[in-house]
């Protein structure tokens, strides 16, 4: 049997790890992981003893197919990232589109993704939303804001802790300084913070308190 698990880790509480995620990492042959010093205190505190490699979006483009080789011939594999569930801004879709390709059965488990949590704490509408994930840095970032602009569904964004602010003065920018937004940082951590208000409200917060930590931005959209 031919086998590729993707197994979500936990984003920050590992009371978040399920029971299966659990029964699967130790039982695959080996595990895929995005950083495994990272990864290795995980296993470690679940008393998971099955081997690593590393699989990350510098070395995934060369190991993709040695690795659905090995799996064709009878090995099992699981996939995790640093944390939430792999290939949702982690690596995991090439490895993933290429064992489909080649007949290998994939299999991914329920469990932890930031985005779900933002989202459904925000207040904002969540009926129809739009994942859009880190921006591009620099180029294609201002069409791809003036195409935003423009939506009408509730909009996922990731941003980096130090690009919040600026980030923030983009959204005033091009989404209007009263359009609603909910900021998520450190969820399910110690110091988890949900600020709800409009764009300017937010980043007077933030201005007046820097932001730090894993950041999930939920923007409302274009009222119609």
């Amino acid at each position: 049997m031919s086998k590729l698990y993707l197994v979500p880790t936990p984003i920050g509480n590992l009371d978040d790890m399920t029971f299966r995620a659990i029964k699967v990492l130790q039982e695959v042959d080996y595990i895929l992981a995005e950083d495994t010093r990272n990864s290795g205190k995980l296993l470690k505190h679940f008393e998971i003893t099955t081997p690593m490699f590393s699989h990350h979006m510098h070395n995934e483009h060369k190991t993709v197919e040695g690795l659905v080789k090995r799996m064709q011939s009878g090995e099992i594999f699981a996939l995790i990232s640093d944390a939430g569930t792999p290939a949702i801004s982690d690596p995991g879709f090439l490895l993933t589109r290429a064992c489909i390709e080649a007949g290998v059965e994939v299999e991914c488990l329920p469990g932890a993704t930031a985005f779900v949590p933002a989202l459904v704490n925000s207040g904002l509408p969540n009926d129809k939303f739009v994942f859009e994930g880190f921006l591009p840095d620099k180029k294609g970032r201002q069409t791809r804001y003036l195409i935003l602009a423009e939506e009408d569904r509730t909009m996922i964004i990731y941003v980096s802790p130090h690009k919040l602010n600026k980030t923030l003065a983009e959204f005033k920018e091009y989404f209007g300084e009263d359009r609603l937004i909910s900021v998520s940082r450190e969820l399910s951590k110690l110091h988890e913070e949900t600020v709800r208000g409009t764009v300017v409200e937010v980043l007077n917060h933030f201005e007046a308190k820097p932001a730090k930590g894993e950041i999930v931005v939920i923007v409302s959209g274009k009222k119609k």
